[in-house]
């Protein structure tokens, strides 16, 4: 569902990603993890087409990034740590313009707004303007119009900042019902924990470079991945 061969990325003299590659398979809810500056949003932003590259290439679906991005981007949704929303549109406006750009039909979006509104307990709120929302509110949104379209590959970078427990075990399940429908998941996090239950498979970056990756199992082993997390950390520091 989505290959990464050789991506390389450079600003400047730094090599922000250094010819990481990584496959993941239909059905995969795969983690990526790494500490600040470690290179996971730069190879999510090239994986969404928002960010160019050096080098290598990047497939969704078999489909080239580089060749053809808006193929890509219509199986794709991209959901960042940070929602940067328009505040001057209502949360039901910004919704039904998301669904305007994936060309969903009014019967299917109006369907997905209402089950998605109602879970992340939202509905209330989608007639006031995106900047009365709290950063909470707005994530929640975030990931609403990322399902509007009912994508093959959701990448998201930090899904979990901000939410509450309760949305947080709600955007878990829907992650693993999107999986078991033939969808993947690749996200960046740094709650490890989080990462130990919910990923089939995990990788770990540092300065660029993939360090381990593999199921769970086969990166975890007989420990902890927080112990493994800072044992690979401190050997390649």
């Amino acid at each position: 569902m989505l290959r990464i061969t050789n991506l390389t990325k450079t600003y400047g003299d730094k090599r922000a990603v250094d010819s990481l590659s990584l496959h993941i398979q239909p059905g995969e809810i795969y983690g990526f993890i790494g500490h600040n500056g470690a290179g996971k949003t730069t190879t999510i932003k090239a994986c969404c087409g928002i960010l160019d590259f050096d080098g290598g290439d990047i497939y969704v679906d078999g489909v080239s990034v580089k060749e053809n991005p808006l193929s890509c981007k219509a199986k794709t949704a991209y959901i960042p740590d940070n929602p940067d929303l328009y505040d001057f549109m209502s949360g039901i406006q910004y919704l039904q313009f998301v669904a305007d750009v994936f060309g969903v039909s009014k019967a299917a979006r109006q369907e997905a707004i209402d089950k998605y509104a109602d879970m992340f307990s939202l509905t209330g709120d989608l007639a006031q303007p995106i900047g009365s929302y709290s950063h909470g509110m707005k994530q929640k949104l975030a990931v609403i119009s990322a399902l509007l379209h009912e994508p093959r590959l959701i990448i998201m970078d930090e899904p979990f900042v901000g939410l509450d427990p309760k949305a947080s075990h709600i955007l878990k399940e829907i992650m693993r019902d999107i999986c078991n429908r033939g969808g993947a998941i690749f996200f960046s996090t740094h709650v490890l924990e989080v990462a130990e239950k919910l990923c089939d498979k995990v990788a770990i970056i540092k300065d660029g470079r993939l360090i381990k990756s593999g199921t769970m199992e086969q990166v975890r082993g007989d420990t902890s991945l927080e112990d493994v997390f800072l044992e690979l950390e401190d050997d390649n520091a």
